[in-house]
């Protein structure tokens, strides 16, 4: 399947992030739903993909012919726009390149965490806010469900690298801000409150990393019948019981 290259800088930018946005030269545009339902589909597929695939996934519960309809239907109302947000090759389409995402940015941004070799950057409010914004809360779409757990693992990763960095930066209360976020985002994932037990050892608050073990040992328990693994008690100087 043919690719289209970015070039040009973007002119539009689509928000997934908390909701649904379309900013052309940062005025506000409204859709209609179909409308945004097809632009955020192909904002986060970042390639291209076949007419039918399309009308498939965005209409489910239809025949093939009407889901086709529809689509035409949602590319004739984005008109004058349509040209300029959606390009189109041979049977394919996608989001035009100069589009910026929302989304595109966070996964970016994300992987620029987890990379141990890339930079730090030295306002992380952006970063931690962004990487606790939700994919379009409000929706109900089965096509959906792929993207936002990929972006929930992203999220999480990302999140937890944070943390370590900044505690290697000793930058302790932006290390447990991160940490607390990632604990929001998945309260059972052990690596998780690893990383915000550790932020709080390493600022000396020895008090708050047993609370939040204690917290998380009650938790877990309750909710699945497990108990951390051993090198949890051991970051807290805890006995693991027996059982």
């Amino acid at each position: 399947m043919p690719t289209i290259a970015a070039t040009a800088p973007a002119w539009a930018s689509v928000s997934l992030l908390r909701g649904f946005a379309l900013h052309v030269e940062t005025e506000p545009v409204a859709l209609s739903q179909n409308g945004q339902r097809l632009i955020a589909y192909l904002a986060l597929r970042q390639r291209p993909e076949r007419r039918s695939t399309v009308a498939a996934a965005l209409w489910t519960d239809t025949t093939g012919d009407r889901a086709a309809a529809n689509l035409r239907t949602a590319l004739w109302k984005l008109a004058p726009l349509r040209d300029r947000l959606v390009r189109t090759v041979g049977t394919s389409m996608t989001l035009a390149p100069d589009v910026d995402v929302d989304v595109s940015r966070l996964v970016r941004d994300a992987r620029g965490l987890i990379d141990p070799s890339s930079e730090l950057a030295l306002d992380t409010t952006d970063s931690v806010a962004e990487l606790c914004a939700d994919l379009l809360p409000d929706w109900d779409e089965d096509w959906l469900l792929f993207e936002r757990e990929r972006l929930r693992q992203f999220r999480v990763h990302a999140l937890e690298a944070l943390c370590r960095r900044l505690v290697a930066a000793r930058r302790f209360a932006e290390a447990v801000d991160a940490g607390l976020s990632a604990v929001v985002a998945e309260p059972l994932r052990e690596s998780g409150q690893r990383v915000l037990i550790e932020a709080h050892v390493a600022e000396g608050n020895l008090s708050e990393a047993r609370r939040q073990f204690e917290s998380y040992r009650s938790l877990l328990w309750d909710e699945m019948g497990l108990l951390p693994t051993m090198e949890l008690w051991s970051l807290v100087g805890a006995q693991r019981p027996d059982r």
